[in-house]
């Protein structure tokens, strides 16, 4: 067995885990020792949102996991496409406009 075989990870995740939570808002804070994730989902004509789910790394974590979120879009993007930024379809940050009824 070589030594890559013999220092293998296994991961595991649970049901629950497994279906995600969806976020449309990511805040992100850092001291000296740690970076935040914080991850909302923030809902139109909705004055307050909670946080779904907050992840915090070290500082070398949060550059790999930077350097991985990249990599990850270029190769989305050589697939399908130049994502648009938000900038670019200018969507109000602040949902406006009146409440929905039914």
């Amino acid at each position: 067995m070589n030594q890559q075989e013999g220092n293998q990870l296994n991961i595991e995740i649970s049901e629950e885990v497994a279906e995600g939570t969806y976020a449309n808002l990511a805040i992100i804070t850092h001291s000296h020792a740690e970076f935040v994730f914080d991850f909302v989902n923030i809902m139109p004509g909705t004055p307050k949102s909670r946080v779904k789910s907050r992840i915090i790394f070290t500082p070398q974590h949060a550059k790999r996991f930077m350097k991985a979120l990249v990599d990850n879009i270029e190769k989305f993007e050589a697939m399908n496409g130049t994502i648009k930024d938000l900038d670019e379809t200018q969507i109000p940050v602040n949902f406006g406009g009146p409440t929905a009824q039914a």
